[in-house]
């Protein structure tokens, strides 16, 4: 089906004579090699394949030169000192999670305010004296070790808690005593995508891969093999793990105890759906007894249970969820609506008591409408305007639950409720130098390519003028039925200070209005993501909130990929763009990481003649035009990122550089010790901050504060 032809030239790291003439600057010299594929009849160049490897000489020069390049164009830019003095002094505020607990201990965690990473905090009983069980900033200097995992025994004795270093999704599990704070010896590597299930107090389930074989290049960014689920028994070493099971290597795994600690449920998942088993505690795991296949577009998600009667949410039969009751003595699995499918997505539940609390999204935002176990309406979690949450935490036999609330000018408060009275009181409101006032926040509708009505968060000033001068980012997501919804983010409260308008567009592909919505941006639709945000991006200009000369598109991930098919379709109707960690190169996405588990959304350019078609026929590192004027971008990655592979940014921003016809500048960001997003210290996100504000600064052309 495919053949590959491999004949890479020696690349020289110096300017390119050519771009110079042409460029407000000389970009590195990125040699193209003649490296070519055949897709099912089609030959497809691949002229940077070689920046593939990671860590050549080749690449890593040429990588130095970029970050060199873009360090000496950002800190150029006037404006950006300033911006980074004010955003550090905006984010030097109090952080405080919400309470939750195990037994009669309870655990909350807190950042002073520029700590690199958050602290946990212990102590007895809901309003006991907190004392220090878990510090990060104490396992690295620099802040680039960070916690990725926080699993208590049932009655909160032991803590099994994982850590990330520098942002790689590799997590090091160990186990704590909380009462002593002491670390136990156990310590498991080589572990990912993986949470831990305490059975009592003896040991726990979690998942891990093998590790990479010695002399087989960058273990951090070593595509996965197949996760495997294994029990821990305390106090013995890894090696004498028992093997439960191993997926194959586009599925994961996981398993969870009930609150009443009667039964194992055993899941496999793919895509949207999963697969459930079960089996009574005190069994062996050959007990497990399949209740659902695996159909990846079929979820079962457990909420709670009385006795052999499990409640749990599922979209089977229902695109926008339901909740419905399973009774495992029941030889027919039949499962018995509690709570119908609604008109609106169902987007969570939690128990407590005999109550039902169930969050919706309503075009895009929270609503919480409470039911009795029998499915009878009895109100609604009153929440303060468009946003984020309602859903309380904790346990069912607790009468105070809290829950957080959050939205894009109103900074997450965390809300005590009473499940009895329903009354809900602010419990922590954060004291963050950022006043509200001045801002307001629109829910607008952009009409698609193909007539769809897509919804656009747009928050701006009040007195914005509509003359299309504000500057505006434009973010947007679009994929793997993932919800954006209001949230407070102190970057975006800097860029509303610094005088910018800030929207968000719900795309397909995302889960806000459910499985439609999701399958109407996948697949061979995935051109309808695109068409959305393009819409979006025309309707900000059209209502002249912003100009094509003030527009910034951005976006990460599969955002990345977003804004890398928004200005590779229609690069004349954006002013600036920033890409971050973006999967760029779909035609090799399935090859790297974790990529082959993305299949279920994109598609596979090896899988099929339609598949490959529609796939390069977006994907943006394929369809970079020589001579085409792109808007000023800024290429965005970290150089441990093993979720989304470097390269994807590494080629796609030398392809533009190679074909800008322009003066605009593209520009290769590369964070070190950092990954795809997670776990970040605070000092790193300070100067990523400042430096894509600065770009935006120069590049939309616009005097901030």
């Amino acid at each position: 089906m495919r053949r590959f032809v491999f004949a890479l030239a020696a690349a020289l790291i110096a300017v390119s004579p050519a771009l110079a003439a042409a460029a407000p600057f000389a970009y590195p010299d990125a040699a193209r090699g003649a490296v070519s594929d055949s897709f099912f009849g089609t030959p497809v160049p691949d002229p940077y394949r070689w920046m593939e490897d990671v860590d050549s000489p080749q690449t890593t020069a040429w990588v130095k030169a970029e970050g060199d390049l873009t360090r000496s164009y950002l800190d150029a830019i006037p404006q950006r000192s300033a911006i980074r003095d004010a955003y550090r002094k905006l984010l030097n505020y109090e952080k405080v999670g919400a309470p939750f607990h195990q037994g009669n201990w309870w655990f909350f965690s807190r950042n002073t305010g520029l700590q690199n990473q958050s602290v946990y905090y212990v102590q007895r009983g809901e309003h006991g004296t907190p004392r220090v069980l878990l510090d990060p900033n104490t396992l690295a200097a620099d802040g680039t070790v960070a916690l990725a995992g926080f699993h208590l025994t049932h009655d909160g004795s032991l803590v099994a808690y994982a850590t990330q270093s520098s942002g790689a999704d590799w997590q090091t599990w160990h186990v704590k005593d909380v009462a002593t704070g002491r670390d136990l010896p156990d310590t498991l590597q080589w572990s990912k995508f993986s949470g831990a299930s305490w059975t009592g107090n003896t040991g726990f389930y979690y998942n891990a891969y093998d590790p990479p074989k010695p002399g087989a290049g960058n273990a951090t960014l070593s595509a996965l093999g197949a996760q495997k689920m294994y029990f821990h028994r305390l106090g013995t070493p890894q090696s004498a793990d028992r093997l439960i099971t191993t997926a194959p290597p586009d599925q994961f795994l996981g398993v969870e105890r009930t609150d009443d600690q009667r039964y194992d449920l055993f899941f496999t998942s793919k895509g949207n759906g999963n697969s459930l088993s079960w089996k009574r505690a005190a069994e062996p795991e050959t007990a497990f007894k399949q209740l659902y296949p695996l159909d990846p577009n079929v979820q079962y998600s457990p909420v709670g249970d009385d006795g052999t009667k499990i409640y749990l949410t599922t979209n089977l039969a229902a695109p926008r969820s339901r909740l419905v009751l399973l009774d495992l003595k029941d030889a027919s699995h039949t499962l018995h609506d509690i709570v119908p499918q609604s008109a609106d997505t169902l987007d969570g539940v939690s128990m407590h008591g005999d109550r039902f609390y169930v969050s919706y999204l309503h075009d895009a935002h929270s609503v919480v409408r409470v039911y009795s176990l029998a499915g009878q309406s009895l109100g609604t979690v009153e929440l303060p305007g468009i946003g984020s949450g309602g859903n309380p935490g904790g346990h069912r036999e607790d009468r105070m639950a809290y829950y957080g609330f959050t939205s894009y000018t109103y900074p997450t408060t965390i809300y005590r409720l009473d499940t009895v009275t329903g009354k809900s009181t602010v419990a922590i409101r954060p004291k963050i130098a950022f006043d509200a006032t001045p801002y307001v926040t629109e829910q607008l509708f952009a009409t698609s390519k193909d007539g769809t009505r897509v919804p656009v968060f747009v928050v701006h000033r009040t007195n914005m003028p509509l003359d299309g001068s504000t500057p505006t980012i434009l973010y947007g997501y679009g994929g793997f039925n993932i919800s954006l919804t209001p949230s407070f983010s102190s970057s975006t409260a800097m860029w509303l200070q610094m005088g910018g308008a800030y929207a968000v567009a719900t795309l397909r592909g995302g889960g806000e209005y459910g499985d439609a919505w999701h399958d109407a941006g996948r697949l061979a639709n995935k051109q309808h993501v695109f068409d959305d945000y393009l819409a979006a991006a025309q309707m900000l200009i059209d209502k002249k909130i912003t100009s094509t000369p003030k527009l910034a598109a951005n976006g990460g991930s599969n955002g990345g990929l977003l804004v890398g098919a928004a200005i590779t379709q229609r690069p004349d109707l954006f002013g600036a763009a920033i890409p971050e960690v973006g999967v760029l190169d779909m035609l090799r996405f399935q090859k790297f990481t974790v990529g082959k588990a993305w299949v279920t959304d994109y598609g596979s350019a090896d899988a099929s003649a339609d598949q490959f078609k529609y796939l390069i026929a977006y994907s943006p590192y394929h369809n970079v035009k020589d001579g085409t004027k792109y808007p000023p971008t800024m290429v965005m990655t970290s150089d441990h990122d093993d979720r989304v592979f470097p390269a994807h940014s590494f080629k796609f921003a030398a392809a533009l550089q190679h074909a800008q016809g322009g003066d605009a500048p593209v520009l290769l960001r590369v964070e070190s010790k950092a990954g795809h997003g997670a776990g970040r210290p605070t000092e790193k996100i300070i100067d990523d901050v400042a430096d894509r504000f600065a770009f935006l600064v120069k590049n939309l052309n616009f005097t901030p504060f």
